[in-house]
């Protein structure tokens, strides 16, 4: 018997067809079996949003649904989820019974589906004929569930033990009936214990449900034909993806590399995040992670060498489907299960950001989770000539706490969106958040509720990565304080940028300044727990402009114009960014073609004449020891 870190037992069955190789299925059924999983998941996540209790989950959206087989593949697309596999790991399925819910939310026995604390995991299977036959799962992230700091974030934690309370997976519903006990110990350790009550009765409510509607798609149909159509659903994404995706990368070997830049605990420095990606003929793709730096001793790690990377396969395969042949039938790929067999994971030793050690804080893995993006994107953009995205936004979380005008404590937090990166056909996208439907809250909301008002929020001028195709720009929110409070921050790219590809520049970075244009005006980390806010006082966030796409000095001047009159470039922006000649009002921008044609001769002159294919911005320099641009960046 194989045993996890944790001590745990592996040898659960997973990941195998239900059927035979090549049974037949009525293509039919397999559209409306497929039909039906898409409609139970979105079915399963609108119930949770309206019945939950807390912004993050409620307003924000930050939340996922899930449904998989009981050989626990992902069979669903839309979004991406959690894993099946430590329920199934602690808990039999000849053992599971009709109303059993499931929890679990600890970093280190999820098997890599759950990346921090206040991630927390609802399980229920779905029976028929007394035989458990599928799942329905949700996770989201919530208000607080314990720890040093309010949100169990705390930026400076050095152990998953100052994260807040970590709980193995539990049966949290015993055939229909709460482990009351289990709920009382998980709100007694939350500083909102009411929010945090409501949003998983919420989820164990609607995944009982989703259980349900998918019974009655077996009672229907049979398990036999269900199956069948399950697996039909799972070959057909693998066979797409092998012909449409991975055939348009070369074979051979590629290697890139991004950073995250701090850690909240050391000096602000390169964490490295390598891949080397192989193309193989089958076709496969072979992602090999050596030269991923060491764990760091802050809150950045994220782990992701559980049953073979199969949470992170699922998570980076989205970043493949910008190689299709157009936008359209990219947004018409879902990712499921089906991706797992074309894509191989090799980790490096423990003890690194991808492979960290018990108790290695992570609670702020986002900077590795999510740089893996564009760590991706980078390295196949070197395969493929430039034809993926420049460098896009990544989450960030912000917020203020304190006690209102009626002395009780309230927390307030958003996870904003930036910029995302310029690609070969268009501009990025302004302002767009990374997880799925997610959401900023609505400043009615929140200035009903918390004791601030928000006096400006707008797109951030000149954010986005100057390009033939411009990154998407950022926005710029103001936050007035009525009370005393305190700020908090979750945050990186503050130092590096969101990078642009084939000759566009990077997006300008994340800032948080605090009583803004006030006698104690000050810029913060973007790792903090606790900046002091007196009332009255201006927060302004920038959240990060996307990187740029292709030459911007090759922009129609037309293109540089329209971009001044929306204002998102301003009128130095467009003279020193794109080389363009600008005069007049928004509502009528002139272009000086003569003028600028000469500027741009004079900036092309100018360059450099070996450039790197990857624009990392200035701040590079800064953490690098005044290196420009690493190895890799050059083809």
């Amino acid at each position: 018997m194989i045993v996890n870190p944790a001590g745990l037992p592996t040898d659960y069955e997973h990941g195998e067809r239900l059927t035979p190789e090549g049974t037949s299925v009525d293509p039919i059924l397999v559209e409306i079996v497929q039909g039906t999983l898409s409609s139970v998941e979105m079915e399963v996540e609108t119930a949770i949003a309206r019945t939950s209790r807390s912004p993050m989950i409620r307003d924000a959206h930050d939340f996922r649904a899930g449904i998989h087989d009981r050989q626990l593949r992902k069979l669903t697309g839309r979004s991406y989820s959690a894993l099946v596999h430590p329920i199934v790991r602690d808990f039999p399925l000849e053992e599971m019974r009709e109303g059993d819910v499931f929890f679990h939310n600890d970093v280190y026995e999820s098997e890599g589906g759950i990346g921090h604390l206040p991630d927390l995991c609802v399980t229920v299977p779905v029976f028929h004929d007394g035989r458990v036959v599928a799942f329905v799962q949700a996770f989201g992230h919530h208000d607080d569930i314990g720890g040093a700091a309010p949100g169990s974030m705390p930026s400076a934690a050095t152990s998953v033990y100052q994260e807040g309370l970590a709980v193995p997976p539990i049966r949290l519903w015993d055939a229909g009936e709460p482990n009351r006990a289990a709920l009382r110990i998980m709100t007694r350790n939350s500083r909102m214990p009411d929010s945090l009550a409501a949003d998983l009765d919420a989820e164990c409510s609607a995944c009982l449900m989703g259980a349900r509607r998918l019974g009655e798609l077996f009672e229907r149909y049979g398990r036999e034909q269900v199956e069948a159509a399950f697996d039909t659903i799972l070959d057909q994404t693998t066979e797409t993806y092998r012909r449409e995706i991975l055939s348009r990368i070369p074979d051979g070997t590629y290697v890139w590399e991004d950073y995250a830049e701090h850690d909240g605990v050391d000096e602000p420095r390169l964490h490295t995040q390598r891949i080397t990606l192989t193309k193989t003929s089958e076709p496969r793709l072979v992602i090999d992670f050596t030269g991923t730096a060491p764990q760091a001793k802050g809150p950045i790690n994220h782990c992701g060498d559980y049953v073979g990377g199969n949470f992170l396969k699922k998570w980076l395969a989205p970043i493949l489907r910008n190689l299709a042949d157009t936008p359209e039938r990219m947004a018409q790929l879902d990712v499921n299960e089906g991706v797992v067999p074309l894509i191989e994971m090799r980790f490096p030793e423990k003890g690194t950001l991808l492979t960290p050690i018990h108790p290695a804080p992570t609670n702020a893995r986002t900077f590795v989770i999510l740089r893996l993006l564009g760590v991706l994107a980078g390295v196949v953009a070197k395969a493929v000539d430039g034809r993926m995205p420049a460098d896009q936004e990544t989450i960030r979380y912000t917020g203020v706490y304190g006690d209102d005008a009626d002395g009780n404590p309230y927390l307030m937090r958003e996870v904003l969106g930036g910029g995302s990166g310029g690609r070969y056909y268009a501009d990025g996208e302004d302002t767009i958040h990374v997880v799925p439907d997610s959401r900023n809250l609505p400043t009615e909301f929140t200035e009903s509720r918390f004791p601030f008002r928000v006096e400006r929020l707008g797109l951030a001028v000149d954010s986005g990565g100057p390009g033939r195709h411009r990154g998407g720009l950022g926005y710029e929110k103001h936050i007035r304080m009525l009370r005393d409070a305190h700020f908090m921050s979750i945050a990186d790219r503050s130092i590096l940028s969101c990078w642009g590809v084939k000759g566009g520049r990077a997006g300008r970075p994340f800032e948080v300044t605090i009583d803004l244009g006030g006698p104690d005006e000050r810029v913060v980390d973007a790792l903090a727990d606790a900046e002091s806010v007196r009332s009255g006082q201006v927060i302004r966030i920038r959240t990060t402009g996307g990187g740029g796409w292709g030459d911007p000095l090759e922009r129609p001047y037309d293109e540089v114009a329209r971009d001044v009159a929306w204002g998102k470039v301003s009128v130095e922006g467009a003279r020193e960014d794109y080389g363009a000649v600008v005069s007049g009002s928004r509502e009528s921008v002139t272009v000086d073609e003569a003028a600028s044609d000469a500027l741009r001769s004079e900036l092309v002159t100018a360059r450099e004449p070996d450039r790197p294919f990857f624009d990392r911005g200035p701040g590079y320099a800064q953490l690098s020891g005044g290196a420009a641009a690493a190895e890799v960046d050059f083809l």
